[in-house]
């Protein structure tokens, strides 16, 4: 693998993918699982959330390609969609507070014992 922190070393990890499918999922869910455990300790729920969404799209699709644009979708609509990036870029660009709640209803999956 390239050493330069900077640099994505695509071709390190293609030729994995078609050498070795098993080691390059392996080795792509401790490169995520690691990615998520650098981030602040607040963020990876959210993170491990993110990715469990993903994972997600890519076990119900039928191929590569079917996977890599329903992921897509998913990134443009936090991008473009309600509540999604571009939305808070206007407010902050009009100096108004973003809105978030300050409660919530949690409710419980399984019944108290």
């Amino acid at each position: 693998m390239n050493n330069d922190d900077h640099e994505f070393p695509f071709d390190f990890w293609a030729k994995l993918a078609v050498d070795d499918p098993g080691s390059f999922e392996e080795a792509r869910q401790l490169m995520i699982e690691s990615l998520i455990d650098a981030a602040p300790p607040e963020r990876q729920p959210r993170l491990r959330g993110l990715q469990w969404q993903i994972d997600q799209a890519r076990a119900r699709s039928s191929n590569p390609l079917s996977a890599c644009m329903k992921i897509s979708s998913m990134m443009w609509d936090k991008v473009l969609g309600a509540d999604g990036l571009v939305e808070h870029l206007e407010q902050l660009d009009k100096n108004e507070p973003l809105e978030r709640p300050t409660s919530a209803t949690v409710t419980p999956l399984r019944p108290p014992h």
